[in-house]
């Protein structure tokens, strides 16, 4: 039987109630663009994936307030363990980044370690979620290992609306109802570095990034 990825994923954010309100938002009003891909961390997938990221971003209207998505999606990736997955991910990362001819986004930090950094692709910062069927948090229960990519200008445009507090309280509120807990690793941007947020896995205070290790 032919799977309809958007579908699954639109019934697993929206149908099941996901508590990312900017999630259900983005489904909800079709600005997301949910791609699969296969033979993950190929050269010609990552290729693809950078090509798709690309037009996400010329297609993407800075000046207006409506939020959009892209969701990569590996449907014949196997995860067995969070720690498999975040390696993963980050050799992903790292591999786009090996392609991609543009300069770092300048109003971030390429290092890692640094609370101001955010990962860059075609001069521009992004925001990344990483989700698959074995993350200990159900929010992060994908129905397939997938990479959501958000553009950080998002954010800044909720901050000047005087609406990001709100929608980040919102969020966690809805999280600690689906799980009893907030995702640890959770802070503001300019608190911590937020690359311990992208694979969802909970680290210590010793973790080390993968990327460029």
């Amino acid at each position: 039987m032919q799977r309809n990825i958007k579908q699954e994923y639109e019934d697993w954010i929206v149908g099941k109630d996901h508590p990312c309100v900017m999630a259900q938002t983005v489904f909800s009003q079709d600005t997301v663009k949910t791609i699969e891909y296969y033979n993950f961390n190929s050269e010609t997938t990552t290729k693809s994936l950078l090509e798709d990221l690309e037009s996400y971003i010329n297609d993407y209207d800075f000046e207006s307030n409506q939020f959009q998505s892209l969701v990569a999606v590996f449907p014949d990736l196997t995860v067995e363990s969070e720690k498999e997955f975040e390696l993963l991910l980050w050799e992903q990362l790292y591999n786009i980044e090996k392609i991609d001819n543009q300069p770092w986004d300048s109003s971030v930090s390429r290092d890692p370690n640094d609370d101001n950094f955010s990962f860059s692709i075609a001069g521009h910062a992004f925001y990344i979620v990483g989700m698959h069927p074995n993350s200990s948090r159900l929010a992060r229960q994908s129905p397939y290992p997938s990479i959501a990519f958000n553009l950080h200008n998002q954010f800044e445009k909720l901050r000047e609306m005087g609406a990001y507090e709100k929608v980040r309280d919102k969020i966690r509120e809805r999280d600690m109802e689906l799980q009893g807990s907030v995702n640890p690793m959770l802070e503001d941007f300019g608190e911590s570095s937020e690359a311990k947020q992208y694979s969802g896995r909970a680290v210590g205070g010793d973790w080390v990034c993968p990327f460029h290790q």
